[in-house]
């Protein structure tokens, strides 16, 4: 399908996506949207950032349009299950956008704030509901929320929500759900425990896989650097204040590391700002929003709470700590290299990760090229043979700030040569392929 014009979707949806700039469709939305107008049920494999809140969206938006009735009473039409607040608020956002000439009501409910204004819209019923599983289920035992009517479901990032521990909870929401219903489960990667829950929930469906389970976005070029954890700090100090660093995303491992880091970068200038889940939601939006703004150039996050940052122009990813699970891997550094733009994902790996730099080669087929032409290079941490840690342990670990060695004037890391690979430089800007925007 080489436009929107023929899915046959309603006119004011086609209004809104040309008033979003949208021209030709991404792969998942080009293969995901008509088996959704006919009904079907869908499994979507596919990373962030490739357009599949459309994807979804738009399909069960014109099955509302098409067919209206008033919703239920304290329900929704439709439930779309997200992992995350900010995912969840991302999603709402979407669909007021597409469904702006519909005539839809839509609501978000996620906790962390009041439930007051959620109960409020939800009295009435809503056509599009937005949800974390948590509160969702909080505001059905309350029995201030009834899933009875719902016609159409979607789990988004459902290996997320799995790896989060939801697997409990959306199995309570499902049962609270009509059986004759449709059902779309979208996902970056197909693991046995993602598998297994497509073939309870899903009847006959049709699949749709625009990449490999588990493999990294080809625009997005990686390096890890070996460093001892006491010189990370330094080492990352130096990287962010590259020029060629314009919007970037530092993952850690543990809330209060975040913090530290986030605290060390803006003491040396860098407009930083930490976001994990101890911190409030006014203060997660804050800092999502001088983020998109620019007035934020780092945001340093947890896996979790980063999972609903949707920003197309983040240049790098550092890793501050790698994660100790290789799909984590592949959902971080998806955070670059988007909207046809090609990004960076720098790694810093410690000894004690070692063994996890091992454990994500294997999960996305090859190895990462390594940078070691920096002041801070580390053999003992190239050639560590140590444990992976445990989390509360070796994993949790404070860092000491030991100062390394000092940088030297241009001595930034380059292209490597040698066969030691590229390291942190500055990415070709363009736009996507086709000339069109990513939805």
């Amino acid at each position: 399908m080489t436009n929107f014009d023929g899915f046959g979707l309603c006119a004011p949806l086609l209004q809104a996506v040309q008033e979003e700039g949208y021209a030709t469709p991404t792969p998942i939305q080009a293969g995901a949207i008509g088996p959704l107008l006919q009904g079907r049920d869908l499994i979507g494999l596919a990373q962030t950032g490739t357009g599949k809140t459309a994807a979804f969206t738009l399909p069960l938006l014109h099955r509302l349009a098409e067919k209206r009735r008033a919703p239920p009473r304290l329900g929704a039409r439709v439930l779309i299950l997200a992992p995350t607040r900010e995912l969840a608020s991302q999603i709402g956002d979407s669909v007021n956008r597409y469904g702006r000439h519909l005539g839809l009501s839509a609501t978000v409910v996620f906790g962390g704030v009041g439930q007051g204004r959620q109960v409020e819209a939800l009295r009435r019923g809503v056509d599009v509901l937005v949800a974390a599983p948590g509160r969702l289920l909080d505001l059905c035992g309350q029995r201030l929320c009834d899933l009875s009517g719902v016609e159409a479901l979607v789990l988004d990032e459902a290996d997320r929500m799995l790896d989060m521990g939801f697997l409990r909870d959306i199995r309570r929401v499902i049962a609270l759900l009509p059986p004759e219903r449709q059902t779309a489960l979208f996902s970056a990667t197909l693991s046995p425990s993602i598998a297994t829950l497509a073939h309870s929930l899903l009847r006959d469906p049709a699949r749709v896989e625009v990449t490999p389970p588990s493999s990294t976005v080809q625009r997005i070029r990686q390096t890890v650097m070996f460093v001892e954890a006491e010189a990370k700090k330094e080492a990352l100090l130096h990287l962010v204040s590259q020029r060629s660093v314009e919007r970037a995303i530092v993952f850690t491992l543990m809330k209060h590391e975040a913090n530290k880091v986030s605290d060390a970068l803006t003491e040396a200038g860098i407009s930083a700002a930490a976001i994990h889940g101890n911190k409030s939601q006014n203060r997660r939006e804050a800092a999502l929003n001088g983020f998109r703004d620019g007035s934020v150039k780092v945001l340093v996050a947890t896996d979790i709470a980063a999972r609903g940052i949707d920003v197309d122009d983040v240049t790098h990813v550092f890793n501050f700590d790698l994660p100790n699970e290789p799909a984590s891997y592949v959902h971080r550094i998806g955070r670059t290299g988007r909207a046809g733009r090609e990004g960076w994902a720098v790694s810093l790996c410690d000894p004690d990760q070692r063994a996890w730099l091992r454990d994500i080669e294997r999960e996305i087929g090859k190895p990462i090229p390594v940078f070691a032409g920096h002041p801070w290079h580390s053999e003992a941490a190239q050639n560590s043979t140590r444990p992976a840690p445990k989390l509360g342990g070796g994993g949790g670990r404070g860092r000491t700030g030991r100062p390394g060695a000092p940088p030297r004037q241009g001595s930034g890391p380059s292209r490597g040569s040698g066969g030691r690979g590229p390291a942190v430089g500055a990415p070709k800007r363009g736009g996507p392929p086709g000339g069109s925007r990513r939805r």
